[in-house]
């Protein structure tokens, strides 16, 4: 999203996750597109309208986010990949309906608002198709990674009545991650990670702290979800989660590989 807008980002991007297939680590991307579903929009003669950080999505809109997120935003990842590979190491671009992989439900507003402490009793609650993950089914993954391909996955479900569903893409990278039981998932943002109170970078945090933190109004605003995020994938057997600064070149191995890292590791 916002946090590789520049050409040189997407770049050591597209190096780092080359140089992880190298090596032997298996990364599956998952992406978002929220400005350029924005910019369509606005070509369209569409309105953007948000409640709680949430685009409200009735089917014209979510037929533009499905374009935009399956189509371009996906295919211009693949394409990077590919390109910087040489054809040695293969991205393949999918969503959430190829091979069954997301089954999704409509999002329950309320629930979701309440989770994350802003729940506002007069606002629409009625998102259209903004969804949840029901559930993954990681066979199409498996069988991908034991190909020697990357899979890029655009953020949409689907349901047993053929409608598709837009995904906060945080929520689906946990989901997936949970169920591939990944050794790490990472988050890439437009921050330095998550801070204390005294406002510095924390390297390292524990679920309880962070829950501590969220409760104490430390952590607020659209990094809960985030968060949030993290706990879920850590509750579901993955074994670290990390919240990187997306704007550094080459974050993803610098976090890794290096003994401070470049943003902040959270831990059960």
């Amino acid at each position: 999203g916002n946090a590789m807008d520049k050409a040189d980002l997407r770049d050591a991007f597209a190096q780092d996750v080359i140089m992880l297939k190298y090596i032997g680590i298996n990364p599956v991307i998952v992406h978002g597109g929220g400005p350029q579903i924005g910019q369509y929009l606005k070509k369209m003669g569409l309105e953007s309208k948000f409640v709680g950080g949430l685009r409200v999505t009735d089917k014209e809109t979510m037929d533009i986010v499905e374009m935009v997120l399956g189509g371009l935003v996906n295919k211009s990842i693949v394409q990077l990949i590919n390109g910087y590979s040489g054809g040695h190491v293969k991205a393949v671009g999918i969503t959430g309906k190829d091979g069954c992989l997301i089954k999704a439900k409509e999002l329950d507003a309320e629930e979701y608002f309440r989770s994350i402490g802003d729940y506002r009793p007069t606002e629409l609650l009625d998102l259209g198709h903004v969804g949840e993950v029901e559930n993954v089914n990681p066979e199409l993954l498996i069988h991908l990674d034991e190909d020697n391909y990357i899979p890029v996955i655009a953020p949409i479900g689907f349901d047993t009545e053929g409608n598709a569903y837009n995904i906060n893409a945080d929520f689906v990278a946990a989901a997936i991650a949970g169920a591939l039981k990944a050794e790490k998932v990472i988050f890439l943002t437009d921050i330095e990670g998550l801070k204390d109170e005294k406002g510095e970078t924390l390297s390292s945090v524990n679920v309880g702290q962070l829950e501590k933190m969220i409760k104490e109004g430390v952590i607020k605003g659209g990094m809960i979800p985030k968060v949030k995020a993290c706990i879920k994938a850590l509750e579901e057997d993955v074994k670290k989660a990390h919240i990187l600064d997306g704007r550094i070149p080459h974050c993803i191995l610098l976090e890794i590989f290096t003994r401070k890292g470049v943003g902040t590791e959270i831990t059960l």
